[in-house]
């Protein structure tokens, strides 16, 4: 006979050993079908939808919303239909292993947890009370509040030491900013909906601390030590070498603005590079792989990452088939990653995939640098900005329109004969942009 199980926190991602559990999408003691989404996840860069894989109803929720918890922990009680009445959740939870046989006090726990780097709420079943009295209280001196509570309170201007925390040991949740939010307008909080809160992290906050030299100290957020981890990664087991070049623009910037003239969805000119980029992996195909294991994997199409910058860190969502994509596509696509990327909607099937990136800092007038590659990409594309300069052109001193370029190459899955290959067709496709479209 079947009985009622835990459901556990997912790995969503390769390497995330906790997530941010954003928010419910079932009530307790709700029925839900299978397929349906049972929860909202947040990792560092990604929203993630978990969805039920049989018919259920959820017994207890073991977390509350904004809790960061551990892959693999609990996170709720559920049951399948024809499963035998529940009729004491306290001892099946108990028969199932879930909870610690004895608990410190709540101030004990909250300032161990705190000092370890553990989120308490994640050890606790959600509170079920709905008043405005706390449940526990708050040691002095710290303020104990959900990454969620934290963000929405920071979105809508509110100092998040004065909201009354109404979570596990005085804790401050979701709830209890948009009741602040409420009262602070003057109307009930049901009239002041908050958006759902989009990435995994609270901006870092600024933290003086005490010292003769001064100086300040800024937490690491979760995507910032994610960036650190990969990119460490990456340098210490991808052996770089690096491919420039620099290409006569004029002509490019010549079909940009005849492909805009009466538009008024814009194409950039890092739309046509990462259309260039794909066009060159085709001619180029020893481009575009990987190191695997036990094999360079080789593509038949082209998926690209492309680097965009947020409040917490760098995210690289990944176009698809760029091969096939037109210049709009690709232009409507990247403006949509990046206007999803710093609300922290991006799902996690969208930073997956791809051979390459391409990260631009020429429109903030870098002239020239390098970057490191992005796991398990084969290489990185730097783009510059494109300056006016003297040039050469038939014997004669001219000004002209140039951009670098520089590639980086993990040298394990690539030679250095076919990046410099690369290299050359990708700047022969900038000069002549014709072909780009070809």
């Amino acid at each position: 006979m079947t009985m009622a199980e835990l459901l556990r926190m997912p790995e969503v991602a390769a390497g995330v050993e906790s997530v941010v559990l954003s928010s419910w999408s079932v009530a307790q003691d709700e029925a839900f079908s299978e397929k349906d989404v049972i929860a909202v996840l947040e990792t560092d860069k990604a929203v993630v939808d978990v969805e039920a894989e049989s018919d259920g109803v959820v017994l207890r929720k073991l977390v509350v919303e904004g809790a960061d918890v551990p892959v693999g922990d609990p996170i709720a009680l559920v049951a399948r239909p024809g499963d035998p009445t529940v009729t004491d959740i306290d001892a099946l939870l108990s028969e199932l292993g879930y909870g610690a046989p004895s608990a410190p006090s709540t101030q004990q726990a909250s300032d161990s947890s705190a000092d370890a780097g553990i989120d308490q709420a994640a050890l606790m079943h959600e509170p079920t009370s709905t008043d405005d009295t706390p449940v526990g209280s708050v040691p002095s001196g710290r303020v104990f509040a959900s990454p969620l509570a934290r963000r929405l309170a920071r979105q809508s201007g509110l100092a998040i030491a004065d909201i009354a925390g109404t979570g596990p040991g005085g804790r401050i949740i979701r709830r209890d900013v948009e009741r602040a939010l409420g009262e602070d307008a003057g109307v009930p909080e049901q009239a002041q909906p908050l958006p759902r809160a989009a990435s995994a992290e609270t901006p870092p906050t600024m933290a003086r601390m005490p010292s003769e030299a001064g100086f300040s100290d800024i937490p690491h957020t979760r995507l910032r030590r994610s960036i650190a981890a990969r990119l460490t990664e990456s340098k210490q087991t991808a052996p770089h070498f690096y491919v420039r070049g620099t290409a006569h623009v004029d002509r490019l910037l010549q079909l940009r603005e005849e492909i805009n003239t009466g538009e008024a969805a814009r194409i950039s000119v890092n739309d046509l590079v990462v259309k260039a980029v794909a066009r060159a992996h085709l001619i180029v195909p020893a481009l575009n792989v990987i190191w695997t294991a036990d094999a360079v994997r080789m593509f038949d199409g082209v998926d690209i990452g492309v680097a965009i910058a947020t409040d917490t860190g760098l995210v690289a969502p990944v176009l698809r088939s760029v091969e096939s994509m037109s210049i709009r596509e690709i232009s409507a696509t990247v403006r949509d990653y990046s206007a999803r990327a710093k609300e922290g909607r991006l799902q996690q099937h969208e930073l997956i995939g791809g051979s390459v990136s391409v990260t631009n800092l020429g429109m903030i007038g870098t002239e020239e640098f390098s970057a490191i590659i992005n796991p398990p990409h084969a290489t990185i594309l730097a783009v510059g900005a494109a300056r006016q300069e003297p040039i050469v052109l038939h014997g004669e001193i001219a000004v002209g329109t140039v951009m670098r370029v520089t590639l980086s190459v993990d040298h394990r899955p690539v030679d250095g004969l076919d990046a410099a290959t690369w290299m050359k067709t990708f700047i022969g496709l900038l000069e002549c942009p014709a072909k780009i479209l070809a």
